[in-house]
C-alpha cells in the first residue's frame, strides 16, 4: 500500500488520512464539524455567502480556528462538495442495468437539487472522495452484467455525470436569468426570433419558428423537467444499441 504522503493532496484532504489522533486533549472542533457548518450555510443562504469568516460565525468559533483543519476556501468547498452527496442507494434487487442507471441519475439529480450550490463549484478532477467514489462505484455496479468492458463502463458514467452536472449548471442559469428578466422568456424571445432568422441563412430553425415552438407563454418552467428525461431516455437508447453490438445481438 502506498504510503500517504504519495498521494495527490484533494485524497489525502477527503479521506481524512491527515486526521490521525494526537496525543494530547482531544480537539473541540474537527473537519467534519467544519464542513457540516460549510452545508449548513451554503444551504441555507447560496454557495456565495460560504466564507471561512462566515463557517467561523457559524460554529461560534475564530476564523484562524477553522485554519488548522481546512487550509483555505478551496479546500473547504472540495470537502462540501463530497459531503453533500451523502450516500447513493442500493440498487434495485434483480433489475437490469437501464432501471439501475435510472434510479442512479434520479437520485443524483434528487441530492443536487437538495444541495443545488454543488453544481457551482469548479470541478477539478474525476471523482476521488469516498461519498464521490460510492456513488461512481454503485452506477459501475448497475453495468455488471452487460457485457462491457471495465474501460467502457467508466465511460458510460462519466458520459452520465457530465450530462447530470450540465443539467444542473443550466436549469440554476436560467432559474437566475428567468428571475432577472422573465419576459425574456415568452412571446418576447419568439418575436425576436421571427425578426432575425432568415430562412435561407438558418432553415432548420426557420421551420422550428413556423411551427410556433417559441410562441409559448412562456418557455421557462422551474418543476419541468421533460428536455432531460428525453435527453436521458436517447442517452440509455444509445447505451442499449452499443451493449446490444457489442454482444453481437440485433439492435432492439
Amino acid at each position: 500500500m502506498s504510503d500517504e504522503t504519495d498521494l495527490p493532496p484533494r485524497v489525502v484532504l477527503l479521506w481524512g488520512l491527515n486526521d490521525a489522533p494526537r496525543r494530547g486533549p482531544k480537539a473541540s472542533l474537527t473537519v467534519g464539524d467544519i464542513t457540516r457548518a460549510a452545508v449548513e450555510v451554503a444551504d441555507a443562504e447560496g454557495l456565495g455567502a460560504v466564507s471561512m469568516a462566515r463557517v467561523a460565525a457559524q460554529l461560534g468559533n475564530a476564523t484562524m480556528a477553522l485554519y488548522r483543519h481546512v487550509k483555505s476556501k478551496d479546500e473547504l468547498l472540495q470537502l462540501m462538495s463530497d459531503a453533500a452527496m451523502e450516500s447513493p442507494p442500493d440498487l434495485p434487487e434483480g433489475g437490469d442495468w437501464r432501471e439501475g442507471l435510472t434510479l442512479w441519475v434520479t437520485e443524483v439529480l434528487t441530492v443536487l437539487r437538495r444541495h443545488p450550490w454543488c453544481a457551482q463549484i469548479p470541478i477539478s478532477g474525476p471523482p476521488v472522495g469516498p461519498h464521490n467514489l460510492a456513488w461512481f462505484d454503485r452506477a459501475l455496479d448497475a453495468l455488471s452484467g452487460t457485457g462491457l468492458s471495465e474501460e467502457e463502463k467508466v465511460g458510460v458514467v462519466m458520459g452520465l455525470l457530465t450530462y447530470v452536472q450540465g443539467e444542473m449548471r443550466l436549469s440554476l442559469e436560467l432559474a437566475a436569468a428567468y428571475a432577472e428578466n422573465p419576459e425574456a422568456f415568452g412571446r418576447q424571445y419568439g418575436r425576436a426570433l421571427t425578426s432575425v432568422v432568415d430562412p435561407r441563412r438558418l432553415p432548420a430553425l426557420s421551420r422550428v419558428v413556423e411551427a410556433g415552438v417559441f410562441d409559448a407563454e412562456s418557455l421557462y418552467a422551474e418543476e419541468e423537467y421533460d428536455d432531460f428525461a428525453l435527453g436521458l431516455t436517447l442517452y440509455l437508447d444509445g447505451l442499449a444499441a452499443f451493449i446490444a453490438r457489442r454482444s453481437g445481438l440485433p439492435d432492439s
